[in-house]
C-alpha cells in the first residue's frame, strides 16, 4: 500500500527539483536522449529510404542469399542495443552520481 507523502517530503522533493543538481541531471539526460534519437531515426529513415529508391544498391548480394538491404536490417537491431549500450555506460558515469546525492539528501531530509 502507498504511503501518504508528507508536506515535509512534498516540501523537500520541491527544493531538490529546483536545484541545480537537479537541473543538472535532466539537462544532462535531455541532451543524451535527443541526440540519440534523432542519430537513430535518421538511420531508420535511411534505411527505409535506401529500401524505396535505391532498390538495386540494396538488392546487391553479399554472400549466397545474404544482400545489403538485409545487412541493414539486421543493422537496425545491432544500432538498437549499440544505443543501450552507450547510454548504460553514459549513465554510470554522467547521471547516476548525481542522481544518487539527489536520493540520499531526499532521503535525508525526508527522515527527519
Amino acid at each position: 500500500m502507498a504511503e501518504k507523502v508528507t508536506a515535509h517530503q512534498h516540501e523537500t522533493y520541491q527544493r531538490i527539483h529546483g536545484s541545480n543538481e537537479f537541473r543538472t541531471l535532466r539537462s544532462r539526460h535531455h541532451s543524451f536522449t535527443f541526440a540519440a534519437t534523432v542519430i537513430f531515426m535518421a538511420w531508420y529513415l535511411l534505411y527505409v529510404l535506401m529500401s524505396s529508391f535505391a532498390v538495386d544498391f540494396m538488392s546487391v548480394k553479399l554472400v549466397g542469399n545474404i544482400n545489403i538491404a538485409l545487412v541493414f536490417g539486421l543493422l537496425q537491431f545491432a544500432s538498437t542495443f549499440l544505443i543501450a549500450f552507450v547510454y548504460s555506460r553514459y549513465a554510470d558515469r554522467q547521471l547516476d552520481p548525481i542522481a544518487g546525492e539527489l536520493l540520499a539528501d531526499y532521503d535525508r531530509e525526508s527522515a527527519r
